[in-house]
């Protein structure tokens, strides 16, 4: 029975229910596409290319393990936890052997996987011009030239992109294809440079950045399989064959010269081969160049190693039973074994790490989404309850029961969620797709994870939204169902003070608020601190919901008189917010958590962001920086800067990560030469000039930042245990503690002993300091010992700095993406709650135009309390924001003071105000549309 009366009640007062259906429609889409997103990261395809045609292949394992034992009421458990490392672990080469010897394996090959990055022109190069951050290129440098960015993944991020994207080296060779720059030219780029020292130069080459290079020995080019199309294998050092795919890009074929920058000095090769993947191989995904032996040995600069083995079975032979006689074989070594699609994860190392990206990031948006949405759900819910108040009065009045009060609600509630669940999880589909293009574009998730898609989002979005539902309706509606029959319409007429156990779990929620602000302020960590972020502004937000009907009648009392000023309009405004108590919080939760949600969104990045580049603009005493448009700065390029006279040091900078135990930590390789010159981390223990002695030496040692100190329990002296980031274990003496690691990453290491364990090795920047007592550096003489490598750029420190900026910004854009799409349903939300606010008052508005008010005077009554809803809400919402990112700014920067942008935070408020008024204003010319008389005859 109750199930019919909710279906009638749904059919009559559509517009009741409306509001609700919008707002779990939305948030069930939001929770598809998140769901996809996890999905994706749980069960996504990761598809051999490379290693298509070997059906087993052999790697290292890419975790650390650990394992702990506990004792606990007598008995005894063991945990095995793993973590993956960042970069490519390796196998002993003596593997090979093994492998070889097992029987029905025919073939075993090995392959050297490395970083090789192919050259091409781009048009004649541009003269510097005489500004402080001129570079010898027209390029500009678009990775963070030192950083280590304080967070692990900010460092994954610098190294992923430098491994997969853009070079900057030349050779001598190419001086002979110079072309002549015309005087009209030379005019524009710089009034220093006159038509005299117009001269030939190299043609400015760019990166071939259409898919990840790598370069692999000619011998495994069995794997895919690649069979040759055009020419002859490699054999001389300086022999190449590429695949098809560059050779079209590039416009090049046999006997072209082409500049590869690989882990080593650019070098020109001669292309004596085209290949191109055999029968059912491809390549969608990756380009590959092709070396001789020696010379891939030479670049993988792995003597004695590999960095996997693709093995063919003997005809007959179960792939299953040799994998696992393989297995057996290899026992207690770092080698794995995998078939089928498990053979993708070990080619493409970035994709397998951006599965656990991905989980926690549908996760945490998904999470957020669904208390968002219950938020905004029991708010509409209990506008829906208002507004239908003297129905429900009359069923109780008519001897309704309770309970079969809260089934009816619930009921109606299941409808609305079952309908709006089923519309949004098939909206969401699209949506995730949309968002898991968008990251891929973004670099944050790369295209060889294939998106998943099954009904396991849909269904679990659409259990979400009647949760949800349900939810909102048992908490919108115990007033209504307890409210005794012979009060019941007296309750419908009046609106009573909130009852005092909502006023004592609002007390209860805000205090749960201000503790997690409390713990806030105590994490030092980003990955830690981010949940708790948006944790904190969403119960905060629950707490400004509880208590929103007191908060309103108090602000009554103190924009009465601002509002009285303003005339009759300001005069009902004014009544109406302290009548209208709980309907005027309804309209301003919303809007408060759309406030404080954006501006903590908007400024937890600039308030790191600027601490991180205040520590580096500190801890820099470089006079110059050497920053590179591509994989990094060559070796080499670092040496003939540190040739010249009158430079004092030259430091070269490496960024990876590294475990310790299992927690991640950002890590940088400095060369210890002349490091005190160069680098100022604020040293609280220890000292630099240690550092630098030690690895002058075979003694090691390592310089950690205070928070890696206090969380390992480190000082000077102690020793060190940590995993590289291919896996190798390594063991230091702790010679200095820095307070700067939010500039400069957690742990510095000696710069050969981290880039021997890095996929790419080149320097991410130099840092030059010049010797004031000594002959004078110009910043010409600078670019001139450089020259040889197109897109290395001279910088002054500001110029750097700058370059950092763009980089770190490009790293929140996908936080804005992520979150952006919760602050866009929660702006549907507010114009969704404002127009239903609004829309039931078309009888208050006619009872008012009865007694006299013109319909200008409702309308400025309307735009009155809009106004006073968005100050109230403004101020709630500004004030959740501020002192979440003031905890933010307290545990991660250590001062109370986050970065706030004045235009940023007016955007904000401006948007929200356009978005009250709208909602406000719309609704109501659309409810005093009805001649006065009509409506107040009506039936109610």
């Amino acid at each position: 029975m109750m199930l019919r009366y909710a279906l009638q009640s749904i059919r009559h007062r559509k517009g009741a229910f409306l509001g609700s259906l919008i707002a779990l429609m939305c948030a069930a889409a939001l929770i598809t596409a998140c769901g996809t997103l996890l999905e994706t990261g749980l069960r996504g395809r990761i598809a051999p290319e490379r290693y298509a045609a070997a059906p087993l292949v052999i790697s290292a394992d890419q975790n650390v393990h650990q394992t702990t034992v506990e004792k606990k009421k007598g008995r005894t458990r063991v945990k095995h936890k793993a973590k993956p490392v960042t970069e490519r672990a390796w196998l002993p080469e003596s593997t090979l052997r093994t492998v070889r010897a097992l029987p029905g394996v025919k073939a075993a090959t090995p392959e050297l996987t490395f970083m090789a990055v192919a050259l091409l022109p781009n048009g004649p190069s541009k003269t510097p011009s005489s500004s402080s951050a001129t570079s010898t290129t027209s390029t500009t440098s678009t990775s963070s030239p030192w950083n280590a960015s304080g967070a692990a993944e900010m460092a994954d991020t610098a190294r992923t992109e430098g491994a997969s994207g853009v070079s900057n080296a030349s050779d001598a060779s190419l001086d002979a294809r110079a072309r002549v720059r015309s005087a009209a030219r030379g005019a524009k780029m710089t009034n220093t440079v006159d038509a005299s020292r117009r001269a030939e130069s190299p043609p400015e080459l760019r990166p071939d950045t259409a898919s990840t290079s790598y370069g692999h020995s000619w011998d495994s080019a069995s794997l895919t399989p690649f069979k040759l199309t055009q020419g002859r294998a490699p054999v001389a050092p300086t022999d190449l064959v590429i695949d098809q795919a560059l050779a079209t890009r590039a416009h090049v074929g046999l006997g072209a010269r082409l500049t590869v920058q690989s882990t080593q000095s650019p070098r020109t090769y001669t292309i004596t081969g085209i290949a191109a993947p055999g029968a059912g191989g491809r390549l969608n995904q990756q380009t590959s160049l092709f070396f001789s032996t020696a010379e891939a040995a030479r670049l993988a600069a792995r003597p004695g190693q590999v960095a996997a083995i693709g093995v063919t079975p003997e005809i007959g032979t179960n792939q299953a039973q040799l994998a696992a006689a393989l297995r057996k074989a290899l026992a207690g070594s770092s080698a794995q074994v995998s078939m089928g699609e498990a053979r993708g994860p070990v080619e493409f190392l970035d994709a397998a790490g951006a599965r656990v990206k991905l989980v926690s990031l549908g996760g945490a948006i998904g999470g957020t989404a669904l208390l968002v949405a219950l938020l905004v759900v029991v708010g509409t819910f209990a506008l829906s309850i208002q507004q239908r108040h003297r129905e429900l009065a009359l069923l109780r009045a008519i001897a309704a029961t309770p309970r079969q009060m809260r089934r009816l609600i619930s009921r109606e509630a299941l409808i609305v969620g079952a309908v709006a669940g089923v519309l949004g999880s098939l909206a969401g589909l699209p949506l995730g797709a949309w968002l898991h293009g968008r990251f891929v574009e973004m670099g944050a998730v790369p295209a060889t994870l294939e998106r998943a898609v099954s009904v396991f989002p849909m269904a679990a979005a659409v259990a979400a939204t009647l949760l949800a539902a349900w939810g909102a309706s048992r908490i919108s509606a115990p007033r209504i169902s307890r409210i005794r029959p012979a009060e019941a319409m007296a309750e419908a007429s009046v609106e009573r003070h909130p009852a005092r156990g909502r006023i004592i779990v609002g007390l209860v929620v805000l205090t749960a608020g201000a503790v997690l602000v409390a713990v806030l302020s105590a994490l030092r960590t980003e990955a830690s601190s981010t949940p708790v972020i948006f944790l904190s502004v969403v119960i905060l937000s629950v707490a400004v919901a509880l208590l929103g009907p007191v908060v309103v009648r108090a602000a009554a009392v103190l924009l009465s008189g601002p509002l009285g000023v303003s005339g009759p309009g300001g005069r009902l405004a004014t009544a109406n917010l302290r009548g209208n108590a709980a309907r005027m919080a309804a309209a301003a939760t919303p809007l408060a958590l759309l406030i404080g949600m954006t501006c903590t969104v908007l400024f937890v990045q600039p308030t790191l962001g600027d601490a991180a580049r205040a520590q580096t603009r500190d801890g820099i005493r470089a006079d110059w920086v050497l920053a590179a448009q591509g994989p990094g700065v060559p070796d080499e390029a670092a040496r003939r800067v540190r040739a010249l006279p009158g430079v004092a040091a030259a430091t070269e900078i490496v960024h990876s990560t590294v475990r310790v135990g299992l927690d991640k930590y950002a890590a940088q390789g400095v060369t210890p030469g002349g490091l005190a010159r160069t680098w100022n981390p604020d040293v609280t223990s220890g000292s630099i000039e240690r550092f630098s002695t030690d690895n002058a030496t075979e003694a090691r040692s390592a310089a950690v930042s205070q928070l890696a100190a206090d969380q390992l329990g480190l000082h000077p002296g102690s020793r060190l245990h940590l995993t590289l980031g291919d896996g190798t274990p390594a063991t230091l003496t702790v010679a200095a503690v820095y307070a700067r690691g939010l500039g400069f990453g957690d742990i510095t290491l000696p710069h050969d002993l981290l880039a021997r364990h890095m996929d790419n090795p080149l320097a991410s920047a130099v840092l030059i300091s010049l010797d004031q007592s000594g002959p004078s550096v110009t910043h010409s003489e600078l670019a001139s010992s450089v020259r040889e490598f197109p897109g290395i750029s001279v910088l002054t420190r500001s110029s750097a700095d700058g370059i950092q900026a763009d980089k770190q910004q490009s790293n929140a854009e996908v936080n804005y993406l992520a979150m952006g799409l919760v602050l866009a349903f929660t702006a549907i939300a507010v114009v969704n709650t404002l127009a239903m606010s609004v829309s039931e008052r078309v009888r208050e508005f006619a009872m008012l135009r009865l007694a006299g008010a013109t319909r200008r005077q409702v309308l400025r009554m309307l735009r009155a309390e809009a106004l006073a809803v968005l100050l109230i809400a403004a101020v709630l919402g500004s004030g959740i924001s501020l002192a979440v990112l003031t905890a933010f700014s307290i545990g991660m920067t250590g001062s109370a003071a986050p970065t706030v942008v004045p235009l940023g935070y007016a955007t904000v408020v401006g948007v929200a105000a356009l978005l009250a008024l709208v909602a406000t204003a719309v609704p109501g010319r659309i409810a005093l549309k009805p001649r006065p008389v009509e409506v107040a005859t009506a039936r109610q």
